[in-house]
């Protein structure tokens, strides 16, 4: 998995929503169609799958919207540190509302999660944005309840906001903080690879002319982040 990790994004989950219910791979298979190499990752990193709690009208008596009609948690115990991304993307494509993951190993869990909205062209079919982690955090650690909302859709942004590793700006939505973390992501890369270029370069000319470049993409990677 790679992605930059936030501090918190676990939280106490009300009792009355849990759901505590296996989900066998081959349902996921049925919907998804994954190929023989996911079909891998599957039983190569992935234990068992409980859908865990269901927050809901009728779980947490907060309203729904069109967008949020309920948000699943589903629980991953994991038979490795780290999971694969299309794994989990597999399952969200299979799950047709919000979803978030807790992954659990050795005693810690990370919590793990991606924006998951209609389509705005077809509001049947659902997109999946791009995956963002909490750090790994003992189970034993006390965790805090859910934040207040007024219906389900708040409830879900002000989660998702929680997996994200730089804060909100103020009054800026959370899908213009997702497009501005999809932005500062590609700034990222690319800085990483000028810097190896620069490391590698041996004209002296070449290497002004990097190390220029450089400065800049870090001038718009430090604005993203402000």
């Amino acid at each position: 998995m790679s992605q930059t990790l936030t501090a918190q994004a676990l939280f106490t989950w009300p009792i009355q929503a849990a759901v505590n219910r296996p989900v066998p791979k081959n349902k996921i298979y049925a919907h998804t169609k994954p190929t023989a190499a996911l079909r891998s990752l599957f039983v190569a990193q992935v234990e068992q799958i409980i859908w865990a709690y269901k927050l809901a009208p009728e779980t947490i008596n907060l309203p729904a919207r069109p967008a949020v009609p309920e948000i699943d948690v589903f629980e991953l115990t994991l038979k490795v540190p780290e999971i694969d991304l299309a794994v989990l993307r597999c399952i969200d494509k299979a799950m047709p509302r919000p979803m978030l993951f807790n992954l659990r190993f050795e005693g810690r869990t990370q919590a793990v999660a991606a924006f998951k909205r209609p389509s705005d062209a077809n509001a049947s079919q659902w997109v999946v944005g791009d995956y963002h982690a909490s750090a790994w955090q003992a189970d034993s650690l006390t965790r805090p309840g859910l934040p207040m909302a007024l219906d389900l859709q708040g409830l879900y942004e002000q989660l998702i906001r929680q997996h994200l590793n730089v804060p909100a700006r103020k009054g800026e939505t959370l899908r213009e903080q997702l497009d501005r973390l999809a932005e500062l992501k590609s700034k990222q890369i690319e800085v990483n690879k000028l810097a190896t270029r620069l490391a590698q370069e041996k004209q002296f000319n070449r290497k002004v002319a990097l190390n220029a470049e450089l400065r800049d993409v870090q001038k718009i990677v430090d604005t993203l982040v402000a």
